[in-house]
């Protein structure tokens, strides 16, 4: 399922690069002929612009691996978001070719008007043709009539994933299983034919292309008869791995060094790759606040705080960053100077809290008060995105309530987080709510892309301007 699953990729790939690359040429020559309002002329080179097109569709191939396995299921929703993934990518690329060259003579219009139609054809292609290949690569005769062998409980658990590779040719014929069943019961639409000893004549009375183990064989004995008989008869074998359930955690294999291991999640930003990505993210979003947006702030905060409450314009304290690191984040202060009291100023803001000076407030609310962390990030402590840091003592406290609370310190932390991006900001009431954000921050580690940060730094940049009521 997984090779003819990228193989459908594959070929994906290569049909949109052949339509988005007809469509640059003939979208080109019609603007010539009958749109005069378009200044595009046949001086124009546009062969540099078409290899852009076509780099920025093979660049975003790597954003789409992930998407690899669903590629044949993709709704409207997500076959949107790789298109904008898509054309993101072509943008840059096509940006950039006319920053580098100073190039005067190409039309603007038609490469935005460009953008705008390979968008909604990118679209199109990724929710419809996806489709139209699998029935075309697998018809009829390439299906796979596949016969389950394990529990009813785990033939349920796998439901979804028979229903989701239907279109790429699993055929299922059955399930065996040694557990008391009906002899007219189905599992998931699946029929009960038999107990595990009758494979070899379930095997010559029905059509069987594969057989599916619902988990680890129990026996050596089991694992080889099963597995011979396979072997005899030509079938396919899968075993999907129970170890999950087993563990109560989730596993994620993994090859390293030849050798085959399995981890407890996903680490994208493992890749030097991505974090040369994400880095260079930070660097073009911190460097021009903190050259041209902090000058401004900093007297206009010095201002208020002189006015309200004087004392140190910035509230410097001790965080823990990546792998539980130490580090100095910067905030406008926003509360009154008082006495330097460690467990005071471990207590966490609450609503109406006189700690806080009404411009204080006003900051915490838009939170202007978080602006210095762009010098922390582009100072490599933190970055935009990820999870947000705490102080020591209640990071502390956070990690005896929480399991697996030190995850968080795999990546640095970040101004925003995903968690933050959804509304969960302020005190934090309970186990809980603290588990939200955990949760979050986890999906955000295990599943982070630059589409993710982008999407998140927007999301973030809305609540700067019409917070939401958590923020005080």
């Amino acid at each position: 399922m997984t090779t003819r699953a990228r193989g459908l990729a594959n070929l994906q790939t290569g049909a949109t690069t052949l339509a988005v690359g007809i469509l640059f040429w003939v979208y080109a020559e019609v603007i010539m002929r009958h749109v005069p309002i378009v200044r595009l002329s046949r001086e124009v080179n546009l062969l540099p612009y078409f290899l852009c097109v076509i780099g920025g569709l093979g660049l975003s191939r790597r954003g789409e691996m992930a998407r690899t396995q669903r590629f044949h299921r993709l709704d409207v929703g997500e076959a949107a978001k790789v298109a904008t993934w898509q054309v993101g990518w072509i943008a840059l690329l096509i940006f950039s070719m006319m920053f580098a060259t100073q190039d005067r003579s190409i039309s603007r219009l038609f490469l935005g008007t460009f953008l705008v139609w390979s968008w909604l054809g990118l679209v199109w292609l990724n929710a419809q043709f996806p489709r139209a290949l699998a029935r075309m690569m697998f018809p009829r005769g390439d299906h796979l009539p596949t016969l389950f062998i394990g529990t009813e409980n785990a033939l349920a658990k796998l439901a979804d994933w028979i229903e989701e590779n239907q279109p790429l040719g699993i055929r299922p014929v059955g399930f065996l299983s040694d557990e008391t069943v009906g002899a007219a019961a189905t599992i998931s639409g699946v029929r009960w034919l038999g107990r595990v000893g009758a494979l070899a004549q379930v095997c010559t009375d029905q059509e069987v292309g594969q057989v599916v183990l619902l988990g680890l064989p129990g026996t050596d004995d089991e694992a080889r008869e099963i597995i011979e008989v396979c072997q005899e008869r030509g079938y396919r074998l899968l075993i999907h791995n129970n170890l999950t359930e087993r563990y109560t955690h989730p596993l994620v294999p993994t090859l390293e060094g030849g050798r085959h291991f399995y981890t407890l999640r996903e680490e994208p930003l493992e890749d030097p790759f991505n974090r040369v990505i994400k880095r260079f993210f930070d660097v073009v979003v911190s460097l021009p606040v903190v050259a041209m947006v902090l000058p401004p702030l900093f007297v206009w905060v010095w201002w208020r705080q002189r006015l309200q409450a004087p004392g140190p314009i910035l509230h410097v304290r001790e965080r823990r960053g990546q792998r539980g690191e130490s580090f100095r984040m910067l905030k406008f202060r926003s509360m009154r100077v008082g006495r330097s009291d460690t467990a005071e100023e471990a207590n966490q803001a609450t609503p109406g809290d006189a700690r806080i000076f009404p411009f204080g407030r006003f900051m915490r609310r838009h939170s202007l008060d978080e602006f210095p962390q762009f010098w922390n990030v582009l100072r490599g402590d933190m970055s935009i995105v990820g999870p947000r840091p705490y102080m020591p003592q209640l990071d502390e406290t956070f990690r005896q309530q929480t399991r697996g609370y030190r995850t968080r310190h795999l990546v640095k932390p970040g101004i925003t987080g995903l968690a933050q991006s959804l509304g969960y900001r302020g005190e934090i009431l309970g186990k809980e709510m603290l588990g939200r954000r955990f949760h979050y921050d986890i999906v955000y580690i295990t599943r982070w892309s630059a589409w993710l940060d982008v999407k998140i730094t927007i999301q973030t940049l809305g609540q700067v301007i019409r917070p939401p009521k958590t923020a005080y």
